[in-house]
């Protein structure tokens, strides 16, 4: 009898250790073994640079807006998607692990029609010294429709040289800093948004949903905009929203 439970608990034993040695071979090979997003052809594509810092409301809030997009009809819809320097899984600011869907320096990445900057921690500092993330800033304003930014991400176009001749705005608490870092600029204060050409700069946070919603409403209509807000419990008002539009 104690010889066959030996024999049991040895099982066991050794069933257990192939099943964590299986569970190791497949979380790398799913590390490995990065899963391309669908992209849908006839949509406006939209790409989100993340990065380690990145700050989640930033983020999401205008992800939210633009996937949504997806369950409307009769409109040219996005595809949403997330491009980082890296294959490996980033980590925000708040925590949040995200595998980014294209990884920009090695990567064949689609046409991008807008290119979505969220703040993260060091858009003030050493992402502003990482020549490859502004020279792919720089690479994309080349053809995408609308770039947009939110919060410190306008730090980001303006070490790109994007908003040169351009009206923006960045995080309340930070344009004076903009203001002194890049003195030629002009930078705005008391808006949420501003709409300079082809250049949407958002205060971010959670008014970061504000700036994606007017962008919904400027490609599709008061309408459409008005039935993603619902979507999402966002009371919407374009005419109650303290923003500035130079040149739309």
């Amino acid at each position: 009898m104690r010889y066959f439970l030996f024999l049991v608990l040895l099982s066991i034993t050794i069933g257990c250790k192939k099943s964590a040695e299986t569970e190791v071979q497949v979380g790398k090979q799913i590390t490995a073994q990065k899963r391309v997003p669908q992209l849908k052809e006839g949509r406006y594509n939209v790409a989100f640079l993340i990065m380690d810092g990145t700050y989640n409301t930033e983020l999401t809030a205008p992800y939210d807006i633009f996937q949504h997009t997806i369950f409307r009809e009769g409109i040219k819809q996005m595809n949403v998607f997330t491009v980082a320097n890296t294959d490996q899984a980033i980590r925000t600011f708040e925590g949040l692990r995200i595998l980014p869907d294209f990884n920009y320096l090695k990567d064949s990445l689609p046409k991008i029609d807008i290119l979505i900057i969220p703040s993260a921690e060091h858009h003030l500092d050493t992402d502003l010294e990482d020549k490859k993330l502004i020279d792919f800033v720089k690479k994309v304003n080349r053809e995408a429709q609308f770039i947009t930014s939110h919060c410190d991400g306008a730090f980001v176009l303006a070490k790109a040289g994007v908003l040169q001749d351009r009206v923006s705005t960045t995080f309340p608490s930070d344009i004076d800093l903009m203001r002194e870092t890049f003195p030629n600029l002009d930078i705005r204060k008391n808006v949420l948004f501003v709409h300079d050409a082809k250049y949407i700069t958002s205060a971010g946070g959670a008014k970061s949903f504000e700036a994606a919603l007017y962008l919904c409403e400027y490609l599709y209509g008061k309408e459409i905009a008005q039935q993603l807000a619902d979507g999402l419990v966002i009371d919407w008002d374009l005419a109650k929203v303290p923003h500035l539009v130079v040149k739309p």
